[in-house]
């Protein structure tokens, strides 16, 4: 590593902390490869966001104020993870309308903050590398990461350079899973009925992978098809599959990608 190489502070998210873990391993290696420098702040916590959704907008601004003080010093801030990025990026901005002093700060981490897959394309223009993975997957476009932050086509085309994958397309692709956030907490009953559509659509593609990036929609949708008995359909993180991680359980399966041999 040379000090003229991006340094990247990684938001985990707390979800990647405390459920999936591997997610924050992939994105550090995924990161790393694309020639950055990395840290992981130890100060970062949640973003705020489960009280931005519930309307606690006072009560959301000293996690939003930890979270701008934590990654001052970096060049970018990356998360794999749309909803929480576009939470930094989007609402920050918003949160901080009638603080000069602190929508300033705000602004500035917004200029600066990255989802994952579309910093990877993006900025770097990485591409991955003798990296493989057995098997067809269908991808749900999450509502952050597409209507906030405008990713679609970038993780399309990373994993389109996978050895061995292949994609098939997803009846409504960009159709809420039901999650949302605290919504599935509130209203679990329209939730239960979103995700219920979401994976009938998914058995229907007959993949035997399903990817997205965020991890609360991937729980919901991974927790849904494991009660309906298809616990068979491998359920990761995009970033497992590039960083050739995807070769233990997944979140609701288990699949097998690897570095190909020179």
């Amino acid at each position: 590593m040379t000090q003229d190489q991006p340094y990247v502070g990684l938001l985990v998210t707390c979800l990647v902390d405390s459920i999936r873990p591997e997610i924050g391993f992939a994105t550090l290696k995924l990161l790393e490869e694309s020639g950055c420098r990395v840290s992981v702040p130890e100060s970062q916590t949640c973003c705020g966001q489960p009280g931005l959704n519930s309307g606690a907008r006072e009560e959301s601004k000293p996690l939003a104020k930890a979270v701008i003080k934590a990654f001052r010093s970096f060049d970018y801030v990356v998360a794999p993870s749309g909803s929480c990025l576009a939470t930094v990026k989007t609402h920050y901005p918003e949160l901080f309308a009638d603080d000069p002093e602190w929508l300033a700060e705000a602004d500035d981490l917004a200029s600066r903050s990255w989802e994952l897959l579309s910093f990877l394309h993006d900025v770097q223009g990485w591409k991955p590398k003798r990296v493989e993975y057995k098997g067809t997957a269908t991808y749900h476009h999450t509502c952050s990461g597409l209507r906030e932050l405008g990713v679609y086509q970038q993780p399309l085309a990373l994993l389109d350079q996978v050895h061995g994958l292949t994609m098939v397309p997803l009846e409504a692709e960009n159709a809420c899973c039901g999650f949302g956030g605290t919504f599935a907490v509130k209203y679990p009953d329209i939730s239960t009925a979103i995700v219920t559509d979401k994976t009938r659509q998914i058995q229907a593609t007959k993949a035997d992978t399903l990817l997205a990036g965020d991890l609360g929609c991937l729980m919901n949708m991974a927790g849904k098809l494991s009660r309906e008995g298809r616990g068979d359909i491998r359920v990761f993180h995009p970033a497992e599959i590039l960083a050739g991680m995807a070769d233990g359980p997944g979140i609701g399966g288990s699949g097998t990608a690897k570095k190909v041999k020179k």
